[in-house]
């Protein structure tokens, strides 16, 4: 293999462990600061009782821990594949395929789940009113949960965006530089003759 080449090889590998590495990290993080996003008490102004919101009153924040730690453990397995079997076990070749689809598929859904639910949150009192978690009527308490929340979406998305540009960056990778690593295993694939055919002879 050519130098350009190997360095390109070099650089598309760093940049595809960053990547899993970053979105890992983001994932546990999203997962972390949302299940941290509790206890909110929210005041009405029309003198309901107060009612405390968590982010387990809510599915889709509750997927969004579940499938960004998920997402994480996965990406752990992928990177260790990388790393340390170089992608080229049995197991890994199984694998790494089927992790580059699960892994986007679980972040990309939590995300735009939560990003979904984030947009209005509320929750219905005993009086059948429509309250407002991040109304200005509400605690102080509840901005933070708030903001906690679109906080742990947006760094779910990053998550997702960064295992994506891993993923297409080992696409991209892997198909320029295969023809290369499989003249390399076995020179009759490439057309040479060095050996075999000269104790014919």
């Amino acid at each position: 293999m050519p130098d350009d080449e190997k360095k390109e090889s070099k650089t598309a590998t760093a940049i595809i462990i960053a990547g899993r590495i970053a979105g890992m990290g983001l994932a546990v993080a999203s997962a972390v600061l949302m299940a941290t996003a509790s206890q909110c008490t929210v005041y009405a102004a029309w003198g309901a009782r107060p009612r405390t919101i968590t982010y387990s009153d809510y599915p889709p924040f509750v997927y969004l821990v579940g499938a960004n730690a998920i997402a994480a453990f996965l990406e752990a397995i992928a990177i260790f594949l990388s790393v340390w079997k170089k992608g080229k076990d049995k197991t890994a070749k199984v694998l790494m395929p089927l992790l580059g689809a699960v892994v986007p598929a679980l972040l990309y859904s939590a995300t735009g789940a939560a990003f979904a639910a984030a947009t209005n949150l509320y929750y219905c009192s005993a009086y059948g009113q429509r309250v407002s978690v991040c109304a200005g009527s509400a605690a102080s308490g509840s901005s933070n949960f708030c903001s906690q929340v679109h906080i742990a979406v947006y760094v779910s998305l990053a998550a997702a965006v960064a295992v994506s540009v891993a993923e297409v960056v080992s696409a991209l990778g892997g198909s320029s530089h295969g023809d290369s690593d499989s003249c390399s295993s076995s020179s009759s694939d490439c057309g040479g003759c060095d050996h075999g055919c000269h104790h014919k002879h």
